[in-house]
C-alpha cells in the first residue's frame, strides 16, 4: 500500500532514496547532504511529502509558503515519482495532500511550474484543475 506523508525524519537510507529519486527530475541535480535535506524538512518556509512504498520513498513533492507586499503564496515545487512507479496515481495523490494541506492553512491559491517538455505532468496538472497562466519565467545563473 502507498501512504502520502509529510518526511519530518532523514535516515541515511533515505537519504539515498530521496537523491536517487531527484536525479530523474532534474539533470542539474546535486546530491543533498543529511544537513542540507533536514534544514529542508526543519524549514517553516516549506513541507516535504513522501510517497512511501514499503518504506521505500517513490515519488515526492515540495510545497513552500512565503509572504510578499501582495500577500501570502504557496507554491508546488519538485514534484517527482520515480519512472516505475508513474501513471498510478501517485502523483495526483502527491498533490491532493499538499492542495488539503493549503487549504487548511487558509491559502486561496496554488501556483506551480513545468516545463512543457513534461507533457504527462502537465496533462495532469491540467486534469486536476490546474490553469495555464500567461507569464514568461525568466532564470538568471548567479555563478
Amino acid at each position: 500500500m502507498i501512504s502520502i506523508k509529510i518526511w519530518e525524519k532523514v535516515s541515511e537510507h533515505s537519504l539515498d532514496e530521496f537523491n536517487q529519486l531527484m536525479n530523474q527530475l532534474s539533470k542539474d541535480f546535486h546530491a543533498l547532504s543529511p544537513d542540507d535535506l533536514t534544514g529542508i524538512l526543519n524549514s517553516e518556509s516549506s513541507m516535504l511529502f513522501v510517497a512511501v512504498q514499503e518504506n521505500k520513498i517513490i515519488g515526492s513533492l515540495t510545497l513552500v509558503f512565503f509572504q510578499i507586499p501582495t500577500g501570502h503564496r504557496c507554491r508546488i515545487e519538485d514534484v517527482v515519482v520515480d519512472e516505475n512507479w508513474r501513471s498510478k496515481g501517485i502523483g495526483a495523490s502527491l498533490i491532493s495532500h499538499a492542495l488539503s494541506l493549503a487549504k487548511s492553512k487558509g491559502y486561496f491559491r496554488i501556483e506551480l511550474t513545468s516545463r512543457p517538455t513534461r507533457w504527462e505532468a502537465n496533462r495532469l496538472y491540467k486534469r486536476l484543475g490546474f490553469e495555464l497562466r500567461e507569464t514568461n519565467v525568466y532564470m538568471k545563473d548567479l555563478n
